[in-house]
């Protein structure tokens, strides 16, 4: 039992970013999803590519530029990610960059918001 608190220890340790790769990494490793399954298929109705769009579950919230104001942008990296300084600089100079990975449509947005907010270009994928 102490082995697995230890783990809860690590785990909790990580960042957003470490974590949803190590997600990414364990549903390869074991083939299985973390996704939520739909419990029954929604008719399409009209234009095909809205509807792809529509059942995307997971969300890349991707910073394409960083703008005048640099520093808000890293301020707001760091408060989405809980990244040190140096790791949210890192990102936010090296756009275009992935700031939130495999997220739900209203973190992503809520995200894209204060990334604008604080003078960035963002872009959801």
């Amino acid at each position: 039992m102490a082995e697995l608190e230890k783990i809860a220890d690590q785990l909790s340790e990580l960042t957003v970013l470490e974590a949803a790769e190590l997600t990414k990494i364990l549903e390869e490793k074991w083939g299985v999803s973390t996704a939520t399954p739909m419990a029954m298929a929604m008719p399409v109705v009209g234009d095909g590519g809205a509807a792809a769009e529509e059942e995307k579950t997971e969300w890349n919230v991707v910073l394409k530029d960083h703008g005048p104001k640099k520093i808000d942008v890293i301020k707001a990296i760091r408060q989405l990610t809980s990244l040190g300084l140096k790791e949210a600089k890192e990102v936010a100079e090296g756009s275009p960059a992935t700031v939130l990975e495999g997220v739900a449509k209203e973190t992503a947005e809520d995200a894209k918001k204060k990334l604008v907010e604080a003078g960035a270009t963002i872009d959801l994928e």
